[in-house]
């Protein structure tokens, strides 16, 4: 196969890439979708090896790494936090060093940025995020491609995150700039994005917008958009969070506010009477779960981009 344009590059924000590269990568996962849909087999990284690095668990981003690493032909290794402890045994940068001599591109999926980014500086093979306490540039990535698929064009659609101002909520504010989409986050006083991320995401495109009125957030809105109150490592904040954040919940009411043809969207895992009501994440307008296969899909494409 021809080099790909992106051979060789990091994905740690998604502010690495370009519009018209971001672009290309959607591009490539909806091609990338259709083969699997028709049964074509694609085995583009066969003979390649991806070292997936967790320091947090999770079942969607092991099992679409794995799998989509198989299905384009290539071998996924899993390392469990046992096997490897990032900054405790040995440095980010030697532990990036060393799998650099082995693999031909590493995920990983930890809490601190710092590590990861050292560890990035350090390997001369592609280092993929899987998400940090900063930012989650895959399921941003599978956000848009699951907008792209229901609205036909992500520039100018209207998007609502309504919660906290999380890592989920930073990478889709840098994938709205860099694709035109219209963000508007509606959070809690004192949850608000980080404001050197958003300050990032404005100098690569359309601004995002902040407010601590959901209601004012989700009007006319196309997508509308939540995660969990409380995130992996925040569980000691849990229940002073659930009332903070009780004004924010996407319930049927603030649906009414969106646009007659908008779709939920919530990265998973969900909170079921807490984010999000039963009746809207499991009802009619949900895409939750085209969006959590879109993960492999988006995945897929990076892959084959950063290591073809």
């Amino acid at each position: 196969m021809d080099p790909s344009p992106l051979a060789g590059r990091d994905c740690l924000t998604l502010a690495e890439f370009g519009p018209e590269e971001v672009r290309l990568i959607l591009d490539q996962a909806v091609r990338l979708k259709s083969l699997r849909k028709s049964r074509i087999p694609f085995r583009a990284l066969f003979g390649k090896t991806l070292a997936m690095v967790f320091q947090k668990p999770s079942n969607r981003t092991r099992v679409s790494f794995e799998v989509g690493m198989y299905q384009l032909g290539g071998h996924a290794l899993h390392i469990s936090p046992e096997e490897i402890q990032i900054g405790k045994r040995e440095t980010p940068s030697d532990t990036g060093r060393v799998l650099a001599r082995y693999i031909d591109a590493i995920m990983v999926r930890t809490f601190d940025h710092d590590d990861l980014a050292e560890l990035a500086r350090a390997a001369d093979v592609p280092v993929i995020n899987g998400l940090s306490d900063l930012h989650h540039p895959c399921q941003a990535l599978a956000d848009l491609l699951t907008i792209r698929e229901e609205v036909g064009e992500i520039e100018g659609t209207k998007v609502a995150y309504v919660g906290d101002g999380n890592n989920v909520a930073h990478s889709l504010a840098i994938g709205c700039a860099l694709t035109g989409a219209e963000l508007t986050i509606a959070h809690p006083k004192g949850h608000a994005p980080d404001e050197k991320v958003m300050e990032l995401a404005s100098s690569l495109g359309t601004p995002t917008a902040l407010t601590e009125d959901p209601e004012e957030a989700v009007e006319g809105s196309r997508v509308v958009y939540t995660d969990v109150w409380a995130s992996m490592g925040q569980e000691a904040e849990a229940e002073e969070r659930k009332e903070e954040f009780a004004p924010y919940q996407v319930n049927e009411g603030l649906m009414a506010r969106a646009a007659s043809d908008a779709i939920f969207l919530h990265c998973l895992p969900a909170h079921r009477g807490e984010e999000v009501t039963a009746g809207v994440i499991d009802g009619p307008r949900s895409r939750v779960f085209d969006q959590a296969e879109n993960r492999m899909h988006a995945q897929k494409a990076l892959l084959y981009l950063l290591m073809g």
